[in-house]
């Protein structure tokens, strides 16, 4: 099945959750409401004529100052079985960046929207171990957001795991070989 087909099942199936379908170089991606993400990817994985038992992908997206609603996660997903693959961007506002977890439906979800949530800030509801996966506990803001400080001069308040690092490189050295 075509993806543009795809997109119009949701489309049918979803009316007032389906906000725009879009079409660049031959890759459909469907915008849609958060609201009922949840039931979507479900709707996605067990239909038998669309079958997406494969998530290929999980990422989030801020579009800061761009547009109304700033994030987007987005799900790249393919059927193995029919060889077909479709995009669903799920748009997030930011005053509650927050979407339902698809972790009970695939559960390579998991590390996806751990990550998503490190770097991009979006809490995904009812996962089963909401936490930092790639940043220290202690971090402080999201890396990949796109008001995140480039460089900064904090002196004193840079994170505190910085200067621990520094120092146990500094200790190290002696056994690098040259």
């Amino acid at each position: 099945m075509e993806p543009k087909e795809i997109a119009e099942m949701i489309k049918d199936r979803y009316p007032t959750e389906v906000r725009e379908i879009k079409e660049f170089r031959n890759q459909v991606s469907v915008i849609v409401n958060r609201d009922r993400i949840k039931e979507m990817m479900k709707y996605l994985h067990d239909t038998p004529e669309l079958y997406f038992e494969f998530l290929e992908d999980l990422c989030g997206v801020d579009y800061f100052g761009k547009k109304e609603l700033r994030f987007e996660v987005v799900y790249n997903l393919y059927s193995i079985r029919h060889k077909h693959m479709i995009r669903i961007r799920a748009e997030v506002p930011e005053d509650d960046c927050s979407i339902d977890s698809v972790v009970d439906i695939w559960a390579g979800a998991n590390w996806h929207e751990r990550e998503c949530y490190d770097l991009v800030g979006v809490n995904f509801k009812g996962h089963p171990d909401m936490r930092r996966i790639l940043l220290p506990e202690d971090w402080e803001g999201h890396p990949l957001r796109k008001d995140f400080p480039l460089k900064s001069d904090l002196g004193e308040q840079e994170w505190k795991g910085l200067k621990e690092v520094i120092e146990i490189a500094r200790k190290n050295k002696q056994y690098e070989v040259t």
